[in-house]
C-alpha cells in the first residue's frame, strides 16, 4: 500500500479522551533499497498511533510527493518522517535553504526518484498544529550522524546538523523536534499518548538513550531553543530532540 488515507481504528486499550481526533501524518520518502523497510516501520508507527485513537495519514513512496504531503501536514499534531536526509555541513557544498534540512521526497507521482524541499519551503508552506511534534527516523544527518560510510562527525559538526536540521521544523508551529537515527520513534509515541512526560522526560524514556556521552546546547539558528544529543559512543550521534523540552505531553495533546 504505497498511499493511505485512514481515520481512527479500533484501540488496544482504553483510549485518554484527550487523545481523541490528534492528527498524525506519516511520510516515507524514496530510500532506495531501504524504502520498503522504513514503509514497514512507518506502518508500525501509524498502527500505535491509531490504537490510541489518532487519526492518521499515511503518505508512501512512490506517492509521497511534495504536494500530497504539503496537503495533508496542515494542522497536524504529530508529523512523521522516514527517508533521505540532506543537511549541512555535509560534504556536498554550500548551505542551500532550498534543498538542506527538509524532506526527500518522490520528485513526481510513481517515480522512484527524490527532490529535496529544505528548510525554506518547510516554513512557508506547512502550518502544524499548535504544540506539534515532528519524528525524524533513520535520517542521515538530522541527530547529528554522517551517512553511512562517511566519516564519523565532530562534535561541533554534530551540533551544528541538528540546530539546522531543527531550524525548518520548528517555523511550522512545531515546540519538538526528535530525531532517532537508527532506533524506533516507538516510545516516543507513548509517552506523548500516554504519559504527562515534558519533552525532555519523553527523550530519555526511550530505550535507545544511552548518557554516557550526552550533552546540551542553546540553539543559534532558532532562539530560546535548546537541544539534547545523546550519542552511544563517541562521535556516533543518532538520538537527539532539540525545541522546548519542557513541553508536557499534556500540553501536545491539548493543542490545536
Amino acid at each position: 500500500m504505497a498511499f493511505v488515507f485512514a481515520i481512527g481504528g479500533i484501540a488496544s486499550h482504553p483510549t485518554p479522551v484527550a487523545a481523541a481526533g490528534m492528527k498524525v501524518v506519516i511520510v516515507v520518502g524514496p530510500a532506495g533499497s531501504s524504502t520498503a523497510n522504513y514503509i514497514y516501520n512507518a506502518k508500525k508507527l501509524a498502527a500505535q498511533a491509531r490504537s490510541y485513537g489518532a487519526t492518521v495519514y499515511e503518505l508512501y513512496s512512490p506517492h509521497a510527493t511534495w504536494a500530497r504531503v504539503k496537503r495533508y501536514a496542515q494542522g497536524a499534531n504529530l508529523f512523521i518522517y522516514l527517508g533521505h536526509g540532506n543537511g549541512y555541513p555535509s560534504p556536498y557544498g554550500a548551505f542551500s535553504k532550498y534543498s538542506k534540512d527538509g524532506l526527500g521526497l518522490n520528485t513526481y507521482d510513481g517515480s522512484s526518484s527524490h527532490t529535496y524541499y529544505g528548510e525554506y519551503y518547510l516554513a512557508r508552506d506547512i502550518n502544524l498544529a499548535a504544540n506539534a511534534v515532528v519524528i525524524l527516523n533513520r535520517l542521515c544527518y538530522a541527530s547529528g550522524n554522517s551517512e553511512w560510510g562517511s566519516a564519523n562527525p565532530t562534535k561541533a559538526t554534530a551540533i551544528k546538523r541538528v540546530d539546522n536540521y531543527g531550524a525548518g521544523f520548528l517555523r511550522t508551529n512545531a515546540r519538538a523536534v526528535f530525531a532517532n537515527g537508527i532506533n524506533s520513534a516507538s516510545s516516543i509515541l507513548y509517552s506523548l499518548f500516554r504519559t504527562t512526560r515534558t519533552m525532555k522526560q519523553a527523550f530519555w524514556a526511550d530505550p535507545a538513550r544511552s548518557g554516557a556521552y550526552d550533552f546540551s546546547f542553546t540553539s543559534v539558528r532558532t532562539p530560546g531553543k535548546v537541544a539534547i544529543l545523546d550519542p552511544y559512543a563517541p562521535s556516533r550521534y543518532y538520538h537527539s530532540v532539540i525545541g522546548d523540552l519542557g513541553m508536557t505531553a499534556t500540553s501536545w495533546r491539548a493543542g490545536g
